[in-house]
């Protein structure tokens, strides 16, 4: 089955052979991420509605990139959303780019349209109200999702807010030779996407909301959470890649408009929740992570890496390394399963403490809720870089800023 992974995962030259011309994707960013911030210009586009009440309790905002080989699932995903529809109390509202050569039906339109989603009982063809139709833009661009979610908020204010972004994602990972740190929200067309980064300029441009679920393969990182952390509550995504069909928007969205007063930390339970229920024992993972908890993580993480380099086990880490639940990028490994066997191993007690300790955090404070298969057991919620080689670029991220995970990599490595 098309995974939400497959354009992507040309990049790992060293772990894999599935190297493509996909590799176009990477457009190195010629510009340093003050500058983005600097010249970012956020133009709110006038509603082509009238505003929504300020009752409203919730607006669900899906970023739909289809202008890849999913564009196919980008029209399953609207007809979807369409079986539940808008309420009085919720809005429902999309943007949606579709390109040339994967999918013609529905009259095979090929620009940028936003909708506010309506109930229907098609689910062949999409009949919301096209309330602007954008062009050509550019989905891969960081800004444009932040312009979405202004407008949407604009048009359709509520008491509580959701992102969806929708596409293929690869989480934080560069391989050797690579120029681009790899992200989230590819488009065939502009060679674009948004990278880790920009993933946090983009939620800081945007300001604070409640939950972002991130449809697409690869993105429950540390990694990746790290970046946005300060700019939203609960954080939906999986460890390993989705099928292409992704989230199931109708089992979704359902209990939702019956219930529109759920809270923030409910809506991202169901969000888990709908997804693992419809994939059932089909492979797939998916977590709920409260994002305030990354700044706990810091401390326990770096006391782990202090006790690990202290008692220079490095046979025993690249044993448990080998042996630890990873993903379709085989430098991504379930953090608390690698603790666990590499604990188990260790003859030194402040090893075994420290890697408790970080694996009683993982599970009691910082996941809320994790759902795998059987064949994903050992996933615990949050997958971690873990290669077998130096990477140079990892120490741009702020989560090697201000945690220790790099220089644990760079020593157990030598």
């Amino acid at each position: 089955m098309l995974r939400k992974a497959a354009a992507v995962f040309a990049i790992i030259a060293v772990a894999t052979p599935l190297v493509s011309a996909e590799i176009s994707f990477d457009t190195p960013n010629k510009t340093t991420l003050q500058q983005e911030i600097a010249s970012m210009e956020i133009s709110v586009p006038a509603p082509a509605v009238e505003k929504a009440k300020a009752d409203k309790e919730w607006t669900i905002m899906v970023y739909v990139n289809g202008k890849n080989n999913l564009e196919p699932y980008a029209l399953k995903d609207m007809n979807e959303m369409e079986m539940v529809g808008s309420s009085d109390k919720v809005n429902i509202v999309t943007e949606v780019g579709r390109i040339a050569g994967y999918d013609s039906t529905d009259g095979d339109w090929k620009t940028t349209r936003r909708y506010l989603v309506k109930k229907d009982n098609d689910t062949k063809k999409i009949t919301s109200p096209v309330l602007q139709d954008l062009g050509v833009s550019d989905m891969g661009d960081y800004n444009n999702v932040v312009k979405f979610v202004k407008w949407a908020q604009g048009a359709y204010p509520a008491k509580h807010y959701m992102l969806v972004v929708w596409n293929h994602g690869a989480g934080w990972i560069k391989g050797r030779g690579m120029e681009v740190t790899r992200g989230i929200s590819y488009d065939d067309q502009s060679g674009n996407h948004i990278t880790t980064p920009q993933l946090g300029l983009m939620m800081k441009a945007i300001g604070k909301i409640d939950v972002i679920g991130t449809d697409a393969c690869l993105m429950q990182m540390p990694e990746v959470n790290y970046e946005i952390k300060d700019y939203v509550d609960y954080i939906v995504a999986s460890e390993e890649t989705e099928p292409g069909d992704g989230y199931t928007y109708n089992t979704f969205l359902a209990p939702l408009v019956a219930n529109p007063a759920m809270s923030a930390l409910e809506v991202g339970k169901q969000a888990v929740n709908a997804y693992a229920d419809h994939y059932g024992t089909q492979d797939h993972t998916q977590s709920l992570v409260l994002a305030s908890a990354m700044n706990g993580l810091i401390p326990q993480v770096n006391n782990f890496v202090k006790a690990a380099m202290a008692a220079n086990e490095k046979a025993l880490i690249k044993t448990a390394m080998s042996g630890a639940q990873a993903y379709a990028y085989a430098e991504n490994k379930d953090m608390w399963h690698f603790l666990s066997l590499y604990a188990a191993s260790s003859k030194d007690a402040n090893v075994k403490a420290t890697a408790k300790s970080l694996q009683d955090y993982i599970t009691g404070t910082l996941v809320l809720l994790n759902r795998a298969n059987s064949n994903y057991s050992d996933s615990h919620g949050l997958a971690v870089y873990m290669p077998n080689y130096t990477n140079s670029a990892y120490s741009a991220l702020a989560w090697s800023r201000d945690s220790q995970w790099d220089e644990f990599i760079g020593w157990y490595t030598k």
